[in-house]
């Protein structure tokens, strides 16, 4: 029986979770026991012998008191006031209360004597929880901070939507999406909400997330509509994380994932109307928190849970639509839900028209609804929606038009930008020519358009944020989001001449907002926030100069940010509807392309950005009197980085020659940048061409001219610096050319960023200088690092990882690592195969790789036969001189003798070693090592005297070259058998 005194039940309605959970917990921290009730007043009777079952518990009742009361109708409330004053005679002495609303109590809960939560400090709170559960103070101190955390102190990070008053309902599906949650304990879990436009998921969201914020420490609110608002919504949590902005979205994405994934903090991530899954699912993180997705797409089931959202249930539809209007009993309420077939939107729109016109028979309005066509209130029936919905829709407008023509005449305005958040502030901080006369009068009276966006919100049921005003002193409206369903609608019945001129006053409002600097970034979330208007503006279809040079500095905002995927869509929007009103040759166009290329290039998709490239610059040729020369110049360039791409290098090179020609005699010579970038192309062709000492003299110039121009710190000086000491590395000055990159690399983590592209080239160049001294494990460490950041950052299949897991393969296997070296040296010649073409350099020099490891495994005939055919196709490839031709028949020599063929290893290998004497010199590395091989071949042939000589002269050589303690020296010097790899350049 003592027991029995002993345990307390707490008693809570559904909204109340996070509060309950915290007093369950101190009165178990005390030594009780407990049991948790959730109540759900809208699903019981409201009968006494309702009360009484929920009473009957042993020990005391604690009662949870919140609002829950005013979700009620008054019919239904009164009912169960009566029903509780009939108990709770009976049970008083076993009855305690606390309240945690900030609300007035109702008559009928007074006579419990609630006692106050809110607004006390956790340890006061806590003693009244434990007095009202008959508990004495306990004489040590417990740490509250242990257990779930008080409910009135926020979640340490917090960015989420006010709390829709209105709600209610859904308790089942509320209880459905956290038992999904809690299913999942530490595993971490996603769920969406899945159901047609207008359902409530939006709502039914953000009651979860205020519901339970108290379990979390994390809350992150993103608007998924729109791809480029996710991610950026979603890459603004990282210094709430205490994490650096990478410059490139991607990176800043990738960072904020990984501490999500590895932290013990409990989180929750919301994405609202989130579309297509494959777009944002590199927004979801794999940790241990929580991910709540609401969408129309059923494709989300392969990466959350589905729960099916419907519509309200009919009892939900009259108890919303009572709380929300006080002229509808429940047998009207019942009809007009039937009405409306108990959509929520449709449910609050008309509560809302009922409102606003009272004086309009409920049942004349009903019967509107319900039997009425959509042209008897001035619109043409669309076969979208229902005829009611367009009926309830049509009647909403009207009364806009008649009864409140400024809020009309802002409502066209607003259906001109994007439905998912409307730029209010973008509105309110518009130049007062850029709108139209009424609309400029009442942005800037701000009591007047507050009104009037207030009076929008009650009667279309938009959702408005409200944030400090200018004065810190007052309350004005920050944010405002728009259902899809209505905003489509409204624009269908816009007049084309409205439609005109509203769009036109919303693009004027986009071109003033327009920082005109995308490279800084500062700038970076305006541009974030100006995208997704640009298409609902008309923008994409403007012939305005200020409004189509918005769109390109999105789309370059696009490129710096690296959202490639992005920029691809954007600049072939951009090119494909400009191009029909102002032709092929207009400056507008033509960046357009340029971008659409580049972005092109970057996504992999060379063979498409050539077609591009191609069809632009022979469209240029042809108007060569219409066209400014730098037009023809940026056509070339951009051709020729993809040609670099496509393994086409003479071509690239020629390209880059006219493009550098013109530029000089055009633009001016080495100190106009564009100049120095076209030459610094030109030289990376030279490079990929094998015309080493010629690269490394025109990136030396470059170099020299940007550090005059730009400094020594730009990103571009430390790009040509890069490219020098990589041109040293590939001479074999490996001892100048670490000396260089070492400290370029660490300039360019303090002037960009540790993920930014160019320091993760910067540190993959570093790690193979290091390689070539013979530092394995520094060089290790550093490629390893390189490669998980870019497969995180950008896939193990983007160009940038293929190059850099070629090269970390080769290095392990030096390091011993052959079974490991091998599996990814051909996973990573089938990628290069797959993206570039069978007969691409990059993909017949990663085969022989592969070649090179099989010989290793003891493989010698399959090892042979792949060496043989890749030294063939290097040599149709990229010639018979090259030196990628002469390190794949050094490997074939290498592959001969391995199967005792050594007459044939000689023969090739002194053909070979003759040719690189001419084209790279005595002294180059590649020769030297070619003629080690052969002294070995010839001194298992038993010209014994030729074998020594030519021995003598290599170690001669490379102890000069690289010193007698370099591995490379000890190994020829051992009469080890050289080798080569193959390592792609970047472009």
């Amino acid at each position: 029986m003592a027991a029995e005194l002993g345990h307390v039940t707490v008693v809570f309605a559904g909204q109340s979770e996070s509060w309950a959970k915290w007093i369950d917990h101190q009165i178990r921290a005390a030594g009780r026991g407990t049991t948790l009730v959730r109540w759900n007043p809208l699903r019981r009777p409201p009968t006494a012998e309702a009360f009484t079952e929920l009473l009957g518990a042993p020990g005391r009742v604690l009662l949870v008191i919140d609002d829950w009361h005013e979700r009620l109708g008054s019919e239904r409330f009164e009912a169960w006031a009566a029903a509780l004053r009939r108990v709770l005679p009976v049970y008083q002495d076993r009855i305690a209360a606390v309240s945690i609303t900030a609300r007035p109590m109702p008559a009928a809960a007074i006579p419990l004597a609630p006692v106050e939560l809110r607004g006390l400090r956790p340890e006061v709170a806590r003693g009244r929880v434990l007095e009202c559960a008959g508990i004495a103070a306990p004489g040590t101190l417990i740490d509250l901070r242990r257990g779930p955390r008080f409910p009135d102190d926020p979640p340490d990070v917090w960015q989420v939507p006010r709390r829709n008053r209105r709600f209610i309902g859904r308790t089942e599906l509320l209880e459905k999406v956290y038992g999904a949650f809690s299913a999942a304990g530490t595993d971490g879990a996603a769920v969406a909400l899945l159901g047609p436009g207008g359902f409530g998921k939006t709502q039914l969201a953000l009651e979860y997330v205020h519901r339970f914020a108290g379990e979390y420490d994390i809350v992150w609110w993103v608007n998924a509509a729109q791809r480029v608002t996710a991610r950026q919504q979603f890459a603004d949590l990282a210094p709430a994380l205490d994490l650096r902005d990478a410059g490139d979205l991607a990176a800043t994405i990738t960072a904020v994932r990984r501490e999500l994934d590895r932290t013990s903090r409990p989180w929750l991530l919301v994405l609202d109307g989130a579309g297509d899954p494959d777009r944002l699912v590199d927004l979801l993180p794999e940790g241990c928190g929580h991910v709540l997705v609401t969408t129309h797409r059923s494709e989300w089931g392969a990466h959350a849970e589905n729960i099916a959202v419907p519509a309200f249930e009919r009892g939900e539809s009259v108890a919303f639509l009572q709380r929300r209007t006080e002229r509808l009993d429940g047998t009207r309420a019942a009809r007009l839900a039937e009405a409306v077939e108990d959509m929520p939107l449709l449910l609050d729109q008309t509560a809302a028209w009922l409102d606003i016109n009272p004086t309009v028979p409920v049942d004349d309005y009903i019967r509107d609804i319900r039997d009425g066509r959509p042209d008897r209130f001035g619109v043409m029936p669309s076969g979208h929606y229902p005829e009611s919905f367009e009926v309830a829709w049509a009647k909403l407008v009207n009364t806009l038009r008649e009864g409140s023509e400024s809020a009309w005449q802002l409502l066209n305005l607003l259906v001109c930008f994007s439905h998912d958040v409307v730029p209010i502030r973008l509105l309110q901080s518009a130049r007062h020519g850029d709108l139209p006369p009424e609309l400029a009068e009442l942005i800037a009276e701000p009591s007047s358009w507050n009104t009037a966006l207030r009076r929008l919100s009650e009667i279309t049921s938009m959702r408005i944020e409200y944030e400090p005003g200018p004065r810190l002193d007052t309350q004005t409206v920050g944010t405002l989001r728009m259902h899809r369903l209505f905003h489509r609608f409204v624009r269908s019945i816009q007049s084309p001449a409205d439609a005109a001129r509203y769009s036109a006053a919303a693009r004027k409002v986009l071109v003033s907002a327009d920082p005109r600097d995308s490279s800084s970034a500062g700038n970076w979330a305006r541009y974030a926030a100006l995208i997704p208007h640009l298409e609902p503006s008309g923008a994409l279809e403007s012939t305005d100069d200020d409004a189509r040079e918005l769109v390109l500095n999105c789309i370059e905002y696009l490129r710096m940010r690296g959202e490639y995927h992005d920029g691809w869509w954007l600049s072939r929007e951009a090119v494909e509807r400009w191009r029909v009103t102002s032709g092929d040759t207009d400056r507008s166009v033509l960046v357009a392309v340029h971008q659409l290329a580049n972005m092109l290039r970057r996504l992999g998709r060379y063979e498409e950005a050539e077609a591009v490239g191609r069809q632009i610059l022979g469209r240029l040729t042809r108007h060569a009197d219409a066209v400014r020369p730098i037009e023809v110049i940026r056509a070339k360039d951009g051709l020729g980085g993809t040609l670099m791409a496509l393994g086409r290098y003479d071509e690239a090179r020629a390209l880059f020659e006219e493009a550098a020609a013109t530029a000089a005699a055009e633009l001016g010579g080495e100190h106009v940048p564009r100049t120095l970038a076209i030459r610094s192309n030109l030289a990376v062709a030279l490079g990929l061409q094998g015309h080493y000492a010629e690269s490394l003299a025109l990136h030396r110039s470059v170099f020299e001219a940007r550090v005059d121009v730009l400094g020594g710190r730009d990103a571009l000086t430390l790009n040509s610096a890069l490219r020098t000491a990589w041109m040293l590395r590939l001479l074999g000055n490996y001892r100048e050319a670490l000396a260089i990159q070492g400290h370029n690399s660490r300039v360019h983590s303090q002037v960009l960023d540790r993920t930014h592209s160019q320091t993760l080239l910067a540190e993959h160049n570093l790690a193979l200088c290091a390689r070539r001294v013979g530092d394995l494990q520094f060089a290790h460490a550093m490629l390893r690092g390189v490669r998980e950041k870019l497969i995180r950052r950008r896939g193990p299949l983007h160009p940038e990882t293929l190059m850099v897991s070629c090269d970390y393969a080769m290095l392990l296997r030096e390091m011993g690592q052959t079974g490991e070296a091998r599996d990814l040296a051909e996973a990573t010649a089938t990628h290069y195969a797959a993206q570039l073409g069978d007969r691409h350099p990059y993909a017949i020099g990663a085969r022989d790789n592969v070649a090179t490891i099989l010989r290793d495994l003891g493989e010698h005939r399959a090892a042979l036969e792949l060496s043989r055919r890749t030294a063939r196709q290097m040599r149709k490839a990229v010639g018979r001189d090259h030196p990628w031709t002469l390190g794949c028949a050094k490997n074939e020599v290498a592959a001969l003798a391995a199967v005792g063929d050594v007459a044939a290893a000689a023969a090739v290998g002194r053909e070979t070693a003759d040719r690189s004497a001419r084209v790279l010199g005595d002294t180059h590395i590649l020769t030297i090592s070619l003629r080690a091989g052969l002294a070995l071949d010839l001194g298992e042939l038993g010209e014994r005297e030729e074998a020594e000589a030519l021995h003598e002269d290599t170690v001669t050589r490379l102890t000069a070259l690289l010193g007698a303690d370099h591995p490379h020296t000890r190994s020829i010097l051992q009469r080890h058998r050289p080798y080569w790899d193959f390592e792609p350049q970047p472009i």
